[in-house]
């Protein structure tokens, strides 16, 4: 009876772990609570679940932008093939409170013109 009660203990504890590290990642809590503006061609690109990301240079630094989940990159308009390797993007969103990671929640993206809204409300 002992070991079950310590086996229950271990799984708990993981599974408090692994609910805090997804609470921390797919959260906005990591970000500043303002917006950056980025221009820059893209270098690489992930999309999928839990959501694409995006390599970009912006004037010889790498970012790694945060766009949305594959049915919110799709409801707002965008396309796998937007984020081609080379295309100039340009994205407004919430950066990392720790500026030295280079890396943004994308609420707006632009693309040739065009803008793709992936959070609609937030600003």
């Amino acid at each position: 009876m002992r070991r079950f009660g310590l086996s229950l203990l271990v799984v708990f504890v993981v599974a408090l772990g692994l609910v805090n590290m997804a609470e921390a990642h797919h959260g906005w809590a990591w970000t500043t609570g303002g917006n950056v503006d980025l221009t820059g061609a893209i270098k690489s690109a992930k999309l999928g679940n839990p959501h694409g990301v995006l390599k970009i240079d912006v004037n010889g630094e790498e970012w790694t932008v945060e766009v949305g989940q594959p049915w919110r990159n799709e409801r707002a308009g965008l396309k796998p093939g937007d984020f081609s390797i080379g295309v100039t993007i340009r994205i407004v969103g919430e950066p990392s409170a720790n500026i030295n990671d280079r890396r943004v929640k994308a609420e707006r993206v632009y693309i040739g013109g065009r803008e793709f809204i992936l959070y609609p409300g937030r600003d």
